[in-house]
């Protein structure tokens, strides 16, 4: 059988409260502007707000403002989402802790992942959400993908648990000789 082949996120769409808790959210803490709203158009009730996260795709909320935020965790059983997670600039990374605290929003501290440094935190309506940045640029003409598809080689080759920066670097080598 033949493939639907993707070509990346288009958007992803979150089921969110009242209007304006989402855009204190996605626009005032994550800074992602609000490109525009319409009617939901399969809901005629609920509103449609669009954001930019970053890179010209789209985060988008299903609002009412009957709904209240719920702040527990959401659900994280089989076929439910655990979390979203979002690039940032090293510095942005590096001053996430700060930000988040000056906003009484807790959090995770930074958390080594070997490949990328993340955050972690939750959204007024309990979705986690993970800040992560990129411990490597890849080298002109690759994409993070790639230096990882071969960094995961050489982890494995050499029998280590995980991804680490020695393992970026020498796949970096490889795929530039």
């Amino acid at each position: 059988m033949r493939k639907l082949q993707s070509q990346g996120v288009h958007h992803i769409t979150l089921v969110g409260a009242d209007r304006q808790t989402s855009i204190d959210f996605w626009e005032g803490v994550l800074g992602m502007p609000f490109v525009f709203e319409q009617p939901n158009l399969d809901v005629g009730s609920e509103s449609h707000l669009y954001f930019d996260p970053g890179d010209g795709r789209l985060i988008t909320v299903f609002t009412s403002e009957d709904r209240r935020p719920e702040p527990q965790r959401t659900p994280t059983e089989i076929g439910c989402v655990h979390h979203l997670a979002f690039a940032v600039s090293a510095v942005t990374f590096r001053q996430a802790a700060e930000r988040l605290d000056e906003r009484g929003i807790p959090h995770s501290g930074v958390k080594d992942r070997g490949f990328m440094d993340s955050i972690y935190f939750q959204d007024p309506l309990g979705l986690l959400v993970e800040l992560a940045c990129y411990r490597f640029v890849p080298p002109d003409g690759l994409s993070h993908a790639e230096v990882l598809m071969e960094a995961h080689k050489v982890r494995v080759e050499r029998g280590d648990y995980n991804i680490q920066e020695v393992h970026l670097a020498d796949a970096i080598e490889a795929l530039t000789t």
